[in-house]
């Protein structure tokens, strides 16, 4: 299959601040991409360039085989683009938002109005669309911002986190239309710092971190880099925590970790349900008491773990690290250059 996004060896320098770090990426044609990786990884940075609002110090990247710096022009007209934060103008209505970016992309008067009454419908603010914008919910605006990205039918979208801040509801919401996009034959490259959103939506992970691809494959393949199931239990004393490691080193194939509350241990096993009866006669037999035990399979924050040492959560609110991205979330006048 053709590789509809690369991006080869893509150095970014801020200072004395590396953003990017020799990234390299390909994204296939027609399917979802999911650049997991907490703040200040580089996913923004990477967009960014990709989208030609930045230009690499070193590497190259091509969107449908046209250069993101000598080609940008062209590349510009074949691509949709969604960031952070809701890229809107607040003093327009909604309509006037659409009509807007349609006119950059040059539909012409007739067609810009055109869709932009079908995507007001299919993102469900028909009603609010003659409202200004600085009245909408951020749930609205968001959809609002992604609409936008679709006023020019573009064959590839660029979505730079776009459900964070979202209510659970909008998120679900905005899966459901990213998965029409990509059923309809749209390739996406998704940054995301939600571990269920690229399992839910990406065909296959990049985990990015320190501005390069640590890793890369499906959930699955990721997954199965951690190895194993897992036992995972709370005990209802936190003084009998050592009993339980002590009971469970015979079932594990690894050592029982405790969990940072005191009463909740994680063992590494294998063998099923099996294990699950055989780790419960155990405890039972020094006298532990269990308020909660099961067995998982791996997930991508286990995932996240094994291979940058940190979860992603806690990445994720470290702020600005060296390797961070240094650049501000995409805005208006992004969205404005990129439709030119």
């Amino acid at each position: 299959m053709t590789n509809a996004i690369v991006a080869e060896g893509l150095v970014k320098r801020y200072g004395d601040v590396i953003a990017l770090d020799g990234l390299d990426l390909a994204v296939e044609q027609g399917t979802v991409v999911g650049l997991l990786g907490p703040n200040g990884a580089g996913k923004t940075t990477t967009v960014r360039i990709l989208t030609t609002l930045l230009e690499p110090d070193e590497g190259r990247a091509t969107v449908n085989g046209l250069d993101a710096v000598t080609d940008a022009r062209a590349l510009r007209r074949i691509i949709g683009l969604s960031g952070q934060n809701a890229a809107v103008d607040e003093h327009l209505t909604g309509f006037e938002n659409l009509d807007m970016v349609g006119r950059l992309y040059h539909l012409g008067r007739a067609e810009s109005r055109e869709r932009a009454h079908e995507l007001l419908e299919r993102f469900d603010l028909v009603e609010a669309g003659g409202r200004m914008a600085k009245t909408y919910s951020g749930g609205m605006r968001r959809r609002l911002d992604l609409a936008g990205a679709l006023v020019a039918q573009p064959p590839i979208l660029f979505l730079d986190e776009p459900t964070t801040g979202l209510d659970p509801r909008s998120r679900l919401g905005m899966w459901d239309v990213i998965g029409d996009l990509v059923r309809g034959g749209t390739t996406v490259l998704l940054t995301t710092q939600y571990l269920e959103e690229a399992d839910q939506l990406a065909d296959r992970i990049a985990v990015i971190d320190r501005g390069k691809v640590i890793a890369e494959g499906t959930a699955d393949e990721l997954k199965d880099q951690v190895g194993g199931e897992r036992l995972e239990l709370t005990v209802a004393d936190a003084a009998h925590v050592e009993d339980a490691r002590r009971a469970l080193a015979s079932v594990g194939t690894g050592e029982a970790k405790p969990d940072r509350d005191g009463r909740r241990l994680t063992v590494p096993v294998a063998g099923g349900s099996a294990v699950l009866v055989a780790a419960i006669r155990e405890l039972d037999a020094a006298g532990v008491v269990v308020s909660d035990i099961g067995l998982r399979r791996p997930t991508l924050d286990d995932v996240f773990l094994s291979l940058t040492g940190h979860a992603a959560e806690e990445a994720a609110g470290n702020g600005v690290a060296p390797g961070a991205d240094a650049d501000s979330p995409t805005t208006t006048k992004d969205k404005e250059v990129a439709a030119r």
